[in-house]
């Protein structure tokens, strides 16, 4: 799924550390960085903010449960 405009990163970080199962990011050039470790969270937020502006990002979750947390994220905030 693809996300942008995420205004509260915390409450983001929240929801992917709640899921499951495994929620990746998905860079730029194809690599996937596991979301629920810290370290990658702290790598994704250098990358995110390197550029000054927070572009799309495109975010995998494979359990539905996990996929509807996300999505209950970025309509609800």
């Amino acid at each position: 799924m693809k996300v942008s405009h995420i205004k509260d990163i915390d409450k983001f970080f929240e929801v992917v550390d709640s899921c499951k199962g495994k929620v990746e990011l998905v860079t730029g050039e194809g690599d996937r960085l596991n979301l629920k470790s810290k370290l990658s969270q702290y790598v994704s937020l250098a990358n995110i903010f390197s550029g000054g502006e927070i572009p799309e990002l495109e975010i995998v979750a494979y359990e539905k449960e996990d996929i509807d947390k996300l999505l209950g994220f970025m309509i609800n905030g």
